[in-house]
């Protein structure tokens, strides 16, 4: 899971270099056709795209309205910032909102960029938030727990990476209440959906397939007789998502759940028209995953190779990044770094020695 704190506006980065990926043998129905702001475009039966410009490096989210006959449904929402509020309202204004006005907001994850407003829009149309439930709590914790203090495990978890004191006290002075301030007030009460439900939506239906390792429980949207994907952050054609071990489960296996994921998602049908929380839609499913997959088993082999003599996170980003590591990037970086550690542990591959607090990692075999 990725930890809030370590990238204040987005869980990704806008980077391609930052983590190389292939997007050869894809296809663009659309070519570089994108929505206005304040503009839906008709992508697939009843469904209607729309792109929320947000602040930060990600610059927009693509956010999808279903048809459900008098009302839609919204799925994401964009961040709790000026610009997305101002494109919601534009289309509030426009077909089809104008005349089938919000009746669900459905968010694929916990993250800012799809749950920020989501509060908002639940409170403005009397409309019920629909997520998994590991989403929904993962969220509520985050954002009841916000405060200025950072906690003395943060700081632990920073130090346990390398993080060297300048670095720990640059993070320690942005405080540990930014996520709260990316996301609209949430109501109490929320709709679970879990992997395998089937939705109806209008004269639709849609299957939930639930992933892991970006997040807990992360809920792609298929609808298999109009042969379309909506996949969130879960496959993405241009960047990849982050992958990273965080504070609040340290033990935890985060790149095993993505690589197991792609397994399950390699299980749909080859020729879906995926919508991605960013980028443009496509075609090309199994080769997006397989290049997912195959990015990040390169890295485990590389990481492998380098641990011929004890190595901190900090110490593999050479190996793990085409860029230099600063500033916002560092948690990040960490994060994605030590979740690959993590994965050559599990695999009995490496092997962690906790010195004073700094986690030093070597090749076991």
């Amino acid at each position: 899971m990725v930890d809030p704190e370590f990238s204040p506006d987005a869980s990704l980065s806008h980077d391609e270099s930052f983590v190389a990926t292939s997007h050869r043998g894809l296809t663009y129905p659309l070519g570089g056709r994108v929505p206005a702001v304040g503009e839906a475009v008709a992508i697939a039966p009843g469904v209607d795209w729309v792109r929320i410009p947000m602040t930060g490096p990600l610059d927009h989210i693509n956010c999808w309205l279903l048809d459900d006959g008098e009302t839609t449904t919204i799925v994401d929402t964009g961040l709790n910032v000026d610009p997305s509020v101002a494109a919601w309202r534009a289309l509030f204004a426009a077909e089809p909102l104008a005349t089938r006005p919000p009746g669900r907001v459905l968010c694929t994850h916990f993250h800012p960029d799809h749950t920020g407003l989501a509060g908002w829009l639940a409170r403005r149309f009397d409309a019920r938030i629909w997520m998994t439930r590991g989403e929904w709590l993962t969220i509520r914790v985050l954002t009841a727990d916000a405060h200025d203090d950072v906690p003395d495990e943060q700081i632990a978890f920073w130090r346990a990476a390398g993080w060297d004191e300048a670095q720990i006290d640059a993070a320690f002075g942005k405080g540990f209440g930014r996520m709260r301030r990316m996301i609209a007030p949430l109501p109490l009460g929320y709709r679970r959906i879990v992997d395998g439900e089937r939705i109806a939506i209008g004269d639709a239906t849609w299957q939930v397939v639930v992933g892991s390792g970006h997040c807990p429980e992360h809920a792609c949207l298929w609808n298999a007789a109009d042969g379309v994907l909506i996949a969130g952050d879960q496959v993405l054609p241009r960047i990849s998502s982050n992958v990273s071990l965080g504070v609040s489960e340290p033990e935890a296996d985060p790149l095993g759940d993505w690589l197991a994921s792609i397994d399950r998602l390699m299980d749909l049908p080859a020729d879906l028209l995926v919508l991605p929380a960013h980028g443009e839609p496509f075609t090309g499913l199994h080769i997006r995953l397989a290049a997912l997959r195959d990015e990040h088993l390169k890295r485990l082999d590389i990481l492998h190779a380098h641990l011929t003599e004890p190595r901190r996170a900090v110490d593999c980003f050479g190996r793990m990044f085409r860029r230099k590591i600063e500033g916002d990037m560092l948690g990040l970086a960490s994060g994605e770094t030590l979740a690959h550690l993590r994965r050559l542990e599990v695999e009995g591959r490496a092997v962690r020695e906790d010195r004073d607090g700094v986690w030093w990692y070597r090749a076991a075999r």
